[in-house]
């Protein structure tokens, strides 16, 4: 009988070192002008399926990369940053295939992940040794609730391989507080608890704070509404610095595990806000090490799975952008969401810091 499969689900099996009689079928795709933007001459055909698309420097027609020439083209990084669209299986499992084919170029890796904060390395580093299992992990580690089928598998390849593992964000409740009274709340931390957040934090000027600002507006899960009031502005500005004092943890964890593991190259993992269109976390780096060389992976959810089409602003947010079937809607229109928008409010209320002044006195 002969064996078929689909054009991604091919290159993935070749990545994975599959026999070449089953990988061997098709061949990478190809973009066409389509309007103001390029369309794949191929549909994305199921949520596993995608396809890496970089722009040309010479400014022709946008390229579309096998994983083969992914992987070519990223060893040659120092820091590879791998935004994802958090939970979506076909982001998830492409970060485990570029791994494996990173590592398979020059094990000297580190692995980076938003996932773990930085108070649970020692449980992180206690995992990679052998002295506790994976219900320490999960638990004292806080893994987030989708560890199992998204990280786990990035995780064990690099136990297995000895491959240092950075918890890399700063402590939700850190940036709670940060984000509800501004940095000046660091002088009532620890000393132990200052050192979970990165020492230098940098306001955030230009392009990333006005996209930030932009999305907190719009944004359902911020409260919703423009901040035009002196009260609602400094909240606005607090809520930024919370976001920042994250970027800046994470850029600041990635430089620390560089100079403890010299010559190692980084595969890191973050939320693409931290990194599209090379700001957040990439900028924040780029202040430590201005000669680090970091190429930058940003999905894009398409429009029309089966006409998925990219625009010359959206490749500008990476230097490969990642091309992903779209998340199913959370709701429709017309539908109730006023249980959810309470129930989220609810929890945002709940995030109280216990440095708070008026509880701290």
């Amino acid at each position: 009988m002969a064996v078929t499969c689909l054009r991604w689900v091919c290159a993935a099996a070749m990545m994975l070192g599959a026999s070449p009689g089953l990988a061997g079928a098709g061949s990478p795709a190809s973009v066409k002008p389509v309007g103001e933007g390029f369309q794949l001459d191929a549909p994305l055909v199921d949520f596993y399926d995608t396809a890496f698309v970089m722009a040309d420097p010479a400014g022709g027609a946008p390229r579309v990369l096998s994983p083969e020439a992914l992987a070519d083209l990223l060893s040659g990084y120092d820091i590879v940053v791998f935004g994802e669209s958090h939970r979506h299986s076909g982001v998830h499992l492409q970060q485990q295939l570029l791994f494996r084919a990173l590592v398979a170029r020059d094990p000297n890796y580190i692995l980076s992940l938003e996932q773990f904060e930085r108070d649970v390395q020692p449980v992180v580093n206690d995992y990679l040794a052998g002295r506790v299992g994976e219900m320490a992990l999960t638990s004292q580690g806080r893994a987030w609730d989708n560890y199992a089928t998204s990280y786990r598998p990035l995780v064990e390849f690099a136990r297995v391989r000895q491959i240092p593992v950075v918890a890399a964000e700063a402590p939700v409740w850190a940036v709670v507080c940060i984000g509800q009274w501004g940095t000046g709340i660091l002088d009532r931390f620890t000393a132990e608890e200052r050192a979970w957040v990165a020492r230098d934090l940098n306001p955030a000027t230009g392009a990333y704070g006005d996209k930030y600002m932009a999305f907190q507006s719009s944004a359902v899960a911020h409260g919703g509404g423009a901040a035009t009031s002196p009260e609602a502005l400094l909240k606005a500005e607090r809520s930024l610095a919370g976001q920042v004092a994250r970027d800046d943890t994470m850029a600041e964890s990635i430089i620390l595990a560089r100079q403890a593991h010299p010559g190692r190259k980084v595969l890191h993992l973050n939320g693409n806000f931290h990194s599209a269109g090379f700001l957040g976390t990439v900028e924040r780096l780029k202040l430590r090490d201005p000669g680090l060389k970091i190429a930058v992976i940003d999905p894009l959810e398409v429009d029309n799975p089966l006409t998925p089409t990219v625009t010359a602003g959206d490749l500008a947010n990476g230097t490969v952008v990642q091309l992903i079937y779209p998340n199913p809607p959370g709701f429709v229109d017309g539908e109730d969401t006023s249980t959810w928008v309470a129930g989220l409010m609810s929890k945002r209320k709940a995030n109280t810091c216990k440095y708070s002044p008026e509880v701290a006195g």
